[in-house]
């Protein structure tokens, strides 16, 4: 026999204020996660979002897009168009909106910060986006047409995958160089186009950066790169030989047939463009004595000689060096650092007058120790220990032991046909999954040694860009605890945070290398390296300086010239390359002295702010923690920093 259960009056007034206590629970804890919620998934979204329209982008960011959710992508280089240019703004308004809609609040503190870093990274780049046509794709030092073989030629091959995407971008080459040129002849339109000897160098470097008889001997650094890294994923039976050898055939073909002809269809539209801005026709590769154009040197003109010029690049100049002050602070920082480094010279001068009778680079290259890349690396990770923190092998952002760096390294000469257009040294950035082998590139033309070669791989290498990034990539393993905000900061870009580190610690080598000459007992050329120590420091403030003096004040070439002959630049070819270099490449010194010098207030705050719990090691601990960022939100972040 079944029994009936009963239920009292009293009973069944517990079982509804149980319920409905139990729903105003549920809904206060879904109230306040909310938020935490929204926010993790406007970052997931947009990390995708990002990732999955721009391969190139994608494959230097993640080696393993699966293991972020990203399955089924299509290989894409995203070209220029209006109708996208639009679409990109209505899109940071919504994200700008979405993201400002969150309380703030009921955020974890990571994710406050992130926030913050983004609303102040989307407005600043929705402002940036009024002012479309000052945007410079094909810089000659910096532009597509140089970085996208480099980029090419170091897509690393892990699967099979990564072969068909490399391959599906070379067959996009033709679309994407057509856009550019699209973009080009809009600025053109605009009055906005670069200057004639600007163009006239993009020009050459399409004409010798793919070079038709190195492509048909198959000798081209594209072809052999590809045969290199194809080998390995044969010798590791990732694919088979025959197969291997359908996708060289391909790669070749693609570069014969796409690639190459893109270059030369770009070329020819900015030869009509070149003709169109005082020039009839092109001019022949080099006829164009550096400072000049072929329509004459007047045509070079910074940004303050345009409308609105001046107030783009103060959204250009936050942007890249992720400084909030404003330019007349900034030009006062300037003065005051540049007088402060012109003193300490003229002192270790007068300290050091025999220095006057010795032969500086014959005395150095004969006394410094150190011959090669790797016996300068491994100096420098030694020399850094005591002050920086070690990268931890097991990823956890506490308890960090001082151990060896677990990573690798390739130091490789540019190749030939890129010596005339790049850089004298650079790091290419690894992904975040897979910071083991890192390469550091040197232009083997400007031929770097002893010191040189010494302080450049301190900024390329320890403690300077390598280091920074494989320590910030470790601090996000393992990897399935990153969170979403974590993966969105990796979209943000923060010049001066980066770059100024680099400088930063490069500055520091030279003390290194002081240090080094003491060691072996010479006292001169020890004094010489901090001679030329505050010597780059003082040059590269005063480039600084008149960065924001061209692009701001709309200073000629004649007032720049006047200021470099003040300081003892008196050659007028010299004043002309340097005058021609930052008129093209606008923000780009106070990327690195402006970054530099935040970074020295920044550290002044935390001496201050930690009294006798101060160390360098615990400052370093902090900057490289907090990982990149804008200065201010640093500095913020520090006030709320325990003392160390």
């Amino acid at each position: 026999m079944r029994t009936r259960s009963r239920i009292t009056v009293r009973q069944l007034v517990f079982s509804i204020a149980f319920l409905v206590a139990f729903l105003l629970l549920v809904t206060f804890l879904f109230t306040y996660h909310r938020d935490e919620h929204l926010f993790e998934n406007i970052t997931t979204r947009l990390f995708r979002s990002e990732m999955e329209s721009n391969t190139l982008n994608m494959h230097y960011t993640i080696a393993y897009p699966d293991n972020f959710g990203i399955h089924n992508y299509k290989a894409v280089l995203p070209c220029y168009s209006s109708d996208n240019r639009l679409s990109g703004q209505a899109g940071l308004e919504n994200l700008i909106s979405a993201l400002s809609s969150l309380n703030a609040d009921k955020l974890s503190e990571e994710d406050q910060y992130a926030r913050n870093l983004l609303l102040k990274s989307l407005s600043n780049s929705l402002n940036m986006s009024n002012y479309p046509y000052f945007e410079e794709p094909l810089s000659p030092s910096s532009g597509m047409q140089v970085q996208l073989p480099i980029l090419l030629a170091e897509y690393t091959f892990r699967t099979e995958q990564d072969v068909a995407d490399y391959l599906r971008l070379l067959d996009q080459t033709d679309e994407y160089f057509s856009s550019l040129l699209t973009f080009e002849q809009e600025k053109a339109s605009q009055g906005l186009l670069m200057a004639s000897s600007s163009l006239q160098k993009v020009i050459d470097q399409c004409d010798t950066v793919l070079d038709k008889t190195a492509l048909e001997e198959e000798s081209h650094f594209l072809q052999s790169t590809f045969r290199e890294r194809i080998t390995c994923l044969i010798k590791d039976k990732t694919i088979t030989l025959e197969k291997a050898k359908k996708y060289v055939v391909l790669n070749n073909r693609l570069l014969r047939t796409v690639m190459q002809p893109a270059y030369e269809a770009l070329a020819d539209g900015l030869c009509l463009l070149l003709g169109n801005s005082g020039s009839s026709a092109c001019v022949p590769s080099g006829s164009v004595s550096p400072g000049t154009s072929s329509s004459g040197s007047a045509s070079l003109k910074g940004l303050a000689a345009y409308k609105n010029g001046a107030e783009y690049y103060s959204l250009l100049l936050r942007s890249q060096t992720g400084s909030d002050r404003n330019i007349p602070e900034i030009e006062d920082l300037l003065l005051s650092k540049l007088s402060e480094e012109t003193k300490k010279i003229a002192q270790l001068v007068n300290e050091n007058e025999d220095l006057s009778d010795l032969d500086y680079e014959a005395a150095l290259a004969d006394a410094f120790p150190y011959r090669n890349a790797s016996q300068m690396l491994t100096d420098l990770q030694q020399r850094m220990r005591n002050d920086f923190p070690a990268i931890n092998p097991s990823g956890q952002k506490t308890g960090i032991p001082q151990s060896d760096i677990p990573i690798q390294i390739s130091v490789k000469p540019v190749s030939k046909s890129l010596e005339n257009y790049c850089a004298p040294a650079f790091f290419l950035t690894p992904p975040i999954d897979d910071a083991t082998n890192n390469v550091i590139y040197l232009n083997e033309k400007n031929s770097p040694s002893s010191l040189e070669l010494y302080t450049t791989l301190a900024h390329e290498g320890y403690p300077g860009h390598l280091y920074q990034t494989v320590y910030y990539n470790q601090l996000q393993n393992p990897l399935e605890d990153i969170s979403a905000a974590s993966l969105a900061r990796q979209l943000l870009w923060y010049g001066g945070y980066l770059e100024g580190w680099a400088l930063y610690v490069e500055f520091l080598s030279f003390d290194y290398a002081s240090q080094i000459l003491l060691e072996r007992d010479q006292p001169q050329l020890s004094a010489a390296v901090q001679i030329e120590k505050h010597n780059r420091s003082m040059l590269l403030c005063l480039y600084t300086l008149i960065d924001i003096l061209i692009h701001y004040e709309n200073a000629s070439l004649q007032q720049v010239g006047g200021l470099l002959d003040s300081v003892g630049i008196t050659d007028p070819d010299a004043a002309a390359v340097i005058y021609e270099y930052i008129v093209e490449n606008p923000a780009n010194y106070p990327k690195y002295y402006l970054g530099y010098l935040e970074i020295l207030a920044l550290k002044k705050q935390a001496e201050e702010q930690w009294q006798d719990s101060y160390t360098d090691c615990g400052f370093h601990t902090f900057f490289l923690n907090a990982g990149p960022s804008d200065f201010f939100s640093l500095q913020e972040l520090l006030k709320a920093s325990k003392n160390r």
